[in-house]
């Protein structure tokens, strides 16, 4: 079910054992499955990585095939030569696949902010919890927290080694960059979520209680622990991303060239979204600084050369 920009979808809060509290707004049945509803979907311009293409050849219906002559399934030597170079070449390009190069963390970061700063301590307390899918491969390798200098939301930044798809096509960026926004109130309470997923961003009202963040298989797209997986967008549901996992398995043997990763996603759907392996960002930030530009703090500690996703949501003023 699609998402309109700026409606919000009716729903029900999450379970009092976790959040202790509801949200505001429209009554609804509370439920022991906590479910939560989108309030809406930002398209966000970005350019894929990469694609797949497939390939399917007429079925011969029964029908005897002609007997084709011999002496066109003869090769020139240009013809034979010419296949041997666009192999050579495929065979170097994927062999050159761009690698990950993460430096060692900063020691003294200009900008970064003292563990005893207020606002570093309010964005280690407000760090969500991220809810990895139990199989997954790559790690997460590290964390940035921005804070805004004037409005109250924090970025997390989410380094991941790498991603599941795309990692042998050559000029890639060769990590994954996710991000989560947390906005808070004048308490320092979170109130509002905004995730990455898949160049859109998710966002939702959030209860005074600590943030849950479910973490996808291989792809790392982010969303609210809770929410109606139907108010996903078209063609960026779970069911497709699940079906990928399958259509890409020669994607993911070219990608095993360049680094170690998954050949397959070989289980159930219902193991798919198996978010059963928890990770407390609390204890996971590298560094925390507060910019509306955090593209110097994001390059030191994630090295050059990494996606630079959207920095911050559209906030109301």
């Amino acid at each position: 079910m699609g998402v309109g920009r700026g409606r919000d979808l009716a729903g029900v809060a999450l379970d009092g054992a976790r959040a202790r509290r509801t949200t505001k707004g429209r009554s609804a049945t509370v439920v022991a499955d906590e479910e939560k509803c989108l309030s809406g979907v930002v398209r966000i311009r970005t350019w894929l990585a990469h694609e797949l293409s497939g390939y399917c050849s007429p079925a011969a219906g029964g029908r005897t095939l002609r007997k084709v002559r011999s002496d066109r399934l003869t090769e020139s030597p240009i013809q034979i030569r010419e296949r041997i170079v666009i192999g050579f070449c495929l065979l170097i390009a994927t062999a050159c696949g761009p690698r990950a190069h993460i430096p060692p963390r900063p020691l003294n970061l200009p900008g970064a902010l003292a563990p005893t700063d207020s606002i570093a301590i309010l964005a280690r307390s407000l760090a969500p919890v991220l809810y990895q899918q139990r199989d997954e491969t790559f790690p997460l390798s590290r964390v940035v927290a921005i804070a805004h200098p004037t409005r109250r939301v924090i970025a997390y930044h989410l380094l991941w080694r790498d991603d599941v798809h795309g990692s042998w096509v050559p000029f890639t960026v060769p990590t994954d960059e996710e991000i989560v926004w947390v906005g808070y109130d004048s308490t320092g309470a979170p109130n509002e979520v905004w995730t990455y997923w898949h160049t859109r961003l998710l966002h939702t009202k959030w209860p005074k209680s600590q943030v849950v963040i479910n973490i996808q298989w291989g792809k790392h797209g982010s969303f609210p622990r809770g929410m109606r997986e139907s108010d996903l967008p078209r063609l960026s549901t779970l069911n497709f991303f699940y079906a990928m996992t399958i259509l890409g398995i020669p994607d993911m043997a070219l990608g095993n060239t360049v680094r170690k990763g998954p050949w397959c996603f070989c289980r159930s759907y219902r193991r798919y979204r198996d978010y059963s392996k928890p990770l407390f960002l609390t204890e996971s930030i590298d560094v925390v600084a507060q910019v509306e530009d955090p593209r110097a703090v994001l390059s030191a500690v994630f090295g050059e050369n990494y996606s630079n996703k959207v920095w911050w949501p559209e906030l109301d003023k």
